[in-house]
């Protein structure tokens, strides 16, 4: 079995043109050119004696034929709203390349999930295909833009032929994706293989304060719900660092500040904080300390302070077994150049876990840059990675 190089950048290179825009890709989950290049992408899969399944949550799976579970491999074509051209395709694409050169020995099914990038909701194809949330349900979620995800799909019923495929028919899960960090690019390294997946916190902070003149006001009568916000900032990065480790991370995301004039003392403040750890007690930890932070701000400011908290992720350990059939296949493909490692994004195999074995493998993102135009892999560490992903293959299939 061997990885075809030259096919494999080839395809990625074909899967860019569709909602290409510069160096990168515009191509948000249901639009033109996402339909467009998950049509192209069943086209290569019958061509890789692949049957195309288009389900109603719009994912796309590739099916070997062959009675016995097989291994499942992909990730998601969808992109940001100004995308990388890895992100997610590299994981199709990958997996595409994997399934042909192990055809006739091992049976590797091909997915593209749908709306990974959260347009309408976080992982939103492969929640719905695991379980995670109903169909019914999703299709109430709404867009930016005021779309439903009922409508969307609507644009995709041509496609569809048949209802979900059964999580039975696979035998377990393997998820490439660029690393969207900087660590293997920093190190010099090849491949990771993700052992897990960090949980994540998070709360909807809101400071009611009193919104005056910004000219007539002393300072020390405003409750200026801004300056609760910057304090509030100020004081859990120093009530966090204690508690935390280096792959820890918190971030205030969205800010909401009312009335928004240059002279007026806001009145209202409304934002949003995550916080991502692969531990559930440092999580719980830190949500504890999220929630005394921002009240003991307000207190101390005469605001109003309401908290709401958002649905948390738990962390997600990936399977020992698949992990070990990476980390060999790793060892012999770029050998001393990888490691083992926790994502601190969220991928589709967080939900393919919840239903089967699942894993990762991480290739590097140079610069540790991701979501950006500038989103790159240099070639060889592309190739590495598929190689890798076959190695693998070969010992989970024919052991």
């Amino acid at each position: 079995m061997k990885i075809d190089a030259d096919r494999l950048l080839s395809d990625l290179h074909r899967l860019r043109e569709f909602g290409k825009e510069g160096s990168g890709v515009v191509r948000p989950a249901f639009s033109g050119p996402d339909i467009a290049a998950r049509e192209w992408l069943a086209e290569k899969m019958r061509e890789a004696e692949l049957e195309p399944n288009f389900d109603p949550a719009g994912n796309l799976f590739g099916l070997p034929s062959v009675d016995e579970p097989c291994l499942l491999m992909g990730s998601h074509s969808d992109s940001q709203p100004e995308g990388g051209w890895l992100d997610g395709a590299y994981g199709v694409i990958a997996a595409l390349e994997v399934s042909r050169a192990a055809r006739g020995k091992v049976p590797v099914a091909v997915v593209s999930f749908q709306d990974e990038e959260g347009r309408f909701g976080a992982l939103t194809g492969s929640n719905v295909w695991s379980g995670g949330i109903k169909l019914e349900t999703a299709d109430k979620l709404t867009a930016l833009s005021g779309e439903t995800f009922a409508e969307a799909r609507a644009r995709m019923v041509h496609l569809v032929r048949d209802d979900f495929v059964e999580a039975e028919r696979f035998s377990g899960f393997i998820e490439a994706h660029i690393e969207q960090g900087p660590w293997l690019d920093k190190a010099g390294e090849a491949v990771a293989v993700v052992e897990s997946i960090v949980g994540v916190g998070r709360m909807q902070v809101t400071y009611q304060g009193e919104q005056n003149h910004a000219g007539t006001t002393p300072m020390i009568y405003r409750r200026d719900a801004f300056q609760g916000l910057a304090e509030f900032n100020q004081r859990l990065n120093a009530a966090l660092v204690p508690v935390v480790t280096e792959s820890t991370v918190w971030t205030i995301g969205h800010v909401e500040i009312s009335p928004g004039a240059p002279s007026i003392v806001p009145g209202r403040a409304v934002f949003s904080v995550q916080w991502r750890d692969s531990d559930p007690e440092r999580l719980e930890l830190m949500a504890k300390i999220v929630v005394e932070t921002a009240e003991a701000v307000a207190a101390e400011r005469g605001l109003v302070c309401t908290l709401e908290p958002g649905i948390p992720v738990a962390p997600r350990q990936f399977d020992e077994r698949l992990c070990t059939a990476l980390a060999t296949a790793a060892e012999r493909k770029a050998p001393k150049r990888w490691r083992r490692m926790t994502s601190g994004a969220m991928h589709d195999a967080t939900n393919v876990a919840r239903v089967m074995p699942s894993a990762m493998l991480f290739v590097p993102s140079i610069a540790g840059i991701s979501h950006s135009f500038e989103e790159d892999t240099a070639e060889a560490d592309l190739v590495t990675g598929a190689e890798v992903l076959l190695e693998a293959v070969g010992q989970i299939g024919l052991n």
